[in-house]
């Protein structure tokens, strides 16, 4: 495995994506009629400071101009921001960094382009994990542990047993993602995981400020017990 030399920069994001402990991912279509950037702006209040843009329904033009309002609204709240997908929206946008699936734009090209950027990539095998961190991942997401509306997916769900395999299978930290609810976090978090990755459990909420405070308390209570 070759090693990857990271950037000063990056490494400062990267020291703050591991501090935020809650990962908002967006999708207005699981909002409850609530437009994504209202979703954004009353997490960052409840105190989330990483968020990922994910609108897989949305035209290019209208993407960019929803990753232009969001990254203002992240940036006065002094939050990252992750862009799904596209490379080209972070780096116009100046966001903090991409998400990567298997099928996207590759890793190790994303790092040349941009090797300031925090890029994560999904990984769903340890095979997976291994490639995405010889290709120069700041970090993978393992997903998904539990059934979830919000991907498409015909094999088995990760779970519990995956999480593990995979976690112990690289150096560079992860994110877990998946169907995850409330009652999963102790048992996440005592499995080793850092960043909590959650698209309902806040935008189907009625209340996403009061969800993202009750969350975080919990994942802060949890890892304090480690």
């Amino acid at each position: 495995m070759r090693h990857v030399r990271f950037t000063n920069k990056h490494n400062r994001r990267m020291a703050r994506f591991r501090q935020a402990g809650l990962y908002l991912v967006t999708s207005s279509i699981v909002s409850g009629g609530r437009s994504s950037s209202r979703i954004v702006a009353w997490a960052l209040e409840g105190g989330t400071r990483l968020i990922q843009l994910r609108e897989k329904d949305l035209a290019d033009r209208a993407f960019c101009d929803l990753a232009h309002e969001v990254r203002g609204l992240t940036a006065q709240a002094d939050a990252l921001l992750i862009i799904n997908d596209r490379l080209d929206i972070a780096l116009a946008v100046g966001a903090d960094g991409v998400h990567l699936g298997q099928k996207d734009f590759p890793v190790d090209q994303a790092r040349q382009i941009a090797p300031d950027l925090i890029i994560g990539t999904s990984t769903h095998s340890v095979e997976e994990a291994h490639q995405a961190q010889a290709l120069g991942a700041s970090y993978i997401n393992i997903g998904p542990l539990f059934p979830t509306r919000t991907k498409e997916w015909s094999e088995e769900f990760l779970g519990m047993q995956g999480l593990a395999a995979i976690s112990s299978a690289v150096s560079i930290p992860f994110s877990v993602m998946g169907g995850i609810k409330q009652e999963h976090l102790p048992a996440l978090i005592a499995a080793g995981a850092q960043t909590i990755a959650v698209v309902t459990a806040v935008t189907e909420a009625p209340f996403p400020k009061q969800a993202v405070q009750h969350l975080l308390r919990i994942i802060q209570s949890e890892g304090a017990r480690r």
